[in-house]
């Protein structure tokens, strides 16, 4: 009786999860039917026009925007993230120093959004501004740096476990046939916790694409397709934060055709992401 009970409570919890997500795509979809009708699909898609006055609306400037900022986060963020993962999964592994270095890791994770915002518009756009990156301090460059600073947590956090749970016989068996410390890292833990790794940064990734009040506060929310690490511009999540409040008619739908992309995105990234372990893990 009580498998039978804790069967049927899994099968709820199950059920319960393919109904919300269902009805998050039915929302979305139910609600962008308008603006696929007056503008079509890939027209929309691929419109730089976004004008309320004369009721024109395309999603390429917030799509180039995201991916844009999304892609050099991750690139800010790799070098950084894999740095703490091997100091504290492979170097001092098990110390307290890691173990220190760990919570604060942890700690930052756990920060929300909008003080990061707080804290990149109040300390790193000064110091753009002295460095005459661009004339406001705002653009595509300084919300790519918060938002790097932001999912490093993540990505070092989730490495880090990949990494620690290396077997030992790998890594002493390389030690006994005289290799150095480098040699293990780049000959046996990175290859046999890769497949985690790359995870890691996919969700990583996810974390940035989906990033709203950081990127509101830093990219200068402007309709421009940005050409350069100075332009300021906007991003699918930002668009639709600033503007939902006031939107009506042909203009929230097409706000919620943009987060019907931004879902398709996501569920697309962690798609390839599944495909790809499963290659390197089958």
């Amino acid at each position: 009786m009580k498998d039978k009970l804790f069967n049927a409570l899994l099968t709820i919890a199950g059920v319960i999860v393919i109904v919300i997500a269902g009805g998050i795509l039915y929302a979305l979809t139910s609600e962008s039917i308008p603006a696929i009708k007056e503008y079509g699909f890939f027209n929309f898609i691929t419109s730089s026009d976004w004008s309320e006055s004369d009721q024109v609306y395309g999603a390429l400037p917030f799509i180039t925007g995201t991916l844009l900022t999304s892609v050099l986060a991750l690139l800010f963020c790799i070098p950084f993230s894999l740095s703490v993962a091997l100091f504290t999964g492979e170097y001092f592994k098990g110390k307290q120093i890691a173990v220190v270095v760990g919570a604060i890791v942890d700690l930052l994770a756990g920060i929300p959004s909008i003080v990061y915002g707080l804290w990149g518009f109040y300390t790193v756009r000064p110091i753009l501004i002295d460095l005459d990156v661009n004339a406001q301090g705002f653009g595509v460059l300084l919300a790519s740096i918060v938002l790097a600073i932001m999912i490093i947590p993540y990505a070092s956090s989730l490495s880090s476990e990949f990494i620690s749970m290396v077997p030992n016989d790998l890594k002493e068996g390389a030690y006994s046939l005289g290799a150095t410390r480098l040699e293990v890292i780049s000959g046996i833990s990175i290859p046999v916790a890769g497949s985690g790794i790359f995870a890691a940064y996919i969700l990583a990734f996810g974390r940035a694409l989906g990033e709203t009040m950081a990127v509101t506060m830093l990219i200068g929310n402007t309709s421009n397709i940005p050409t350069s690490l100075k332009d300021t511009g906007d991003t699918m999540a930002s668009v639709i934060a600033n503007q939902f409040g006031e939107a009506s008619g042909l203009k929230l739908s097409s706000l919620f055709l943009i987060g019907f992309l931004l879902f398709v995105i996501t569920a697309l990234i962690n798609l390839i992401a599944k495909g790809i372990i499963k290659r390197v893990n089958p």
